[in-house]
């Protein structure tokens, strides 16, 4: 016989309590989270409802009518709604509660064919794929509302009446991105015959360029190595960060590559590293000594127990890996230029990347010898590090009339 407490089954609750503690949640606050779980399944009992017909704005009348009751703070009602979301997502991945019903838009069902399609044909980065969708949802919504779409009353201004309404707060380079998912998205739908051929050709070009590309702005050698070595090596938190650091600085891999790196990527016989870079191309790279051991004493003293295979875990509950898109290499960067007290030109990890780069070329690497070992698809990619070779644009420099070279 099961028992009924507060509206949850003794066996949901003790199953949930024993999730969190397979997420690596604190005793005490794995408690906290269990308590406020009971109180809320003995409210929905009080009222009758039933677990399987659950649904978000339940939480919402929760916590509205709890607050009438007592004065809470904005904090301790933000850790309540994070728990009983938690608890509401374990029972929906359980089956108990029914998923969440959105309520799909046609702007919604529009996006969805068209990211379908950058997926399966175009092969871009998943960060762009949601960019791309992103502006093009709101695109649609602000030229048609949430009625239906028809894309044939689509006219030649909506779309640089659409980016000049977004240019009174965003800068050029936002703006960029904004013309290319329309620009995409309008040559997706003339391929299917829903929009005119001159269409793609209304979306105005947004002027981003510069007389001459910027110089590379590369973290020193020595600042690099001191940012490294400011990681503590005694706590499993620095360990992870050290390991991060040698692949930025050694390797130079991106930071979506470092966080889409699998347990499975490794091949220690060969000393080999498999990456997955833009466009979901793989490349294998030879894995240095020293980031050998950095991993090594990560997986040995400072990874997780997780059955997830990510090279690279979340330090606090839940354990998981990093979340593509997010800033958390980033963050990694600035926290040791921080410790480490270095003069940065930035605080993100691309640095490393550029500085990888300086450094082969000061050591006499060739400019296609740099891109293949940064996975550059253009030259012009890695053109711009020949303006940080000062020897080499010596021999170019013309005498000036009637001076001294």
């Amino acid at each position: 016989m099961v028992c009924t407490v507060g509206g949850l089954t003794s066996e949901h609750l003790i199953a949930f309590v024993e999730w969190l503690a397979e997420q690596q949640y604190s005793g005490s606050y794995a408690f906290l989270i269990a308590r406020q779980a009971l109180a809320f399944g003995r409210w929905c009992n009080d009222r009758r409802l039933s677990l399987c017909a659950l649904k978000d704005s339940d939480i919402a009348r929760y916590q509205r009518l709890r607050s009438r009751h007592r004065s809470r703070c904005f904090e301790t009602r933000r850790r309540e709604l994070r728990s009983l979301q938690l608890l509401i997502n374990f029972l929906r991945g359980r089956g108990v509660c029914r998923a969440s019903q959105a309520l799909a838009t046609a702007a919604d069902n529009v996006v969805e064919e068209f990211v379908l399609c950058l997926r399966r044909e175009r092969g871009l980065a998943e960060i762009t794929v949601e960019n791309y969708a992103r502006w093009v949802h709101k695109f649609l919504v602000w030229r048609f509302g949430r009625g239906d779409i028809c894309l044939f009353d689509v006219r030649v201004t909506d779309a640089a009446t659409f980016i000049q309404s977004e240019a009174k707060r965003m800068r050029p380079a936002a703006l960029k991105n904004i013309a290319n998912a329309l620009r995409s998205f309008l040559r997706y739908s003339q391929s299917r015959g829903e929009v005119s051929a001159g269409l793609v050709a209304s979306v105005p070009t947004v002027a981003t360029w510069a007389s001459t590309p910027p110089i590379p702005r590369a973290i020193s050698a020595e600042h690099a190595q001191r940012a490294i070595d400011s990681c503590d090596r005694q706590s499993a938190v620095g360990l992870r960060d050290r390991a991060v650091l040698l692949l930025l600085a050694r390797l130079g891999l991106r930071a979506c590559e470092i966080v889409r790196l699998t347990l499975d990527d490794i091949d220690w016989d060969r000393a080999q590293l498999r990456v997955r870079g833009k466009g979901g191309r793989e490349s294998l790279l030879p894995l240095a000594a020293d980031v050998g051991e950095g991993i090594v004493a990560y997986l040995q003293r400072g990874r997780p127990a997780s059955p997830d295979r990510h090279l690279f875990l979340r330090s606090v509950a839940p354990i998981r890996g990093l979340m593509e898109g997010s800033d958390a290499i980033g963050t990694i960067v600035r926290r040791a230029i921080l410790r480490a007290k270095v003069d940065a030109p930035h605080r993100g990890s691309h640095q490393f990347r550029h500085a990888l780069a300086v450094r082969m070329l000061q050591l006499g690497a060739s400019l296609p010898e740099i891109g293949r070992v940064l996975r550059h698809r253009s030259v012009q990619s890695t053109s711009i590090y020949a303006k940080v070779d000062l020897n080499m644009l010596r021999t170019l420099v013309m005498v000036w009339p009637g001076g001294v070279r």
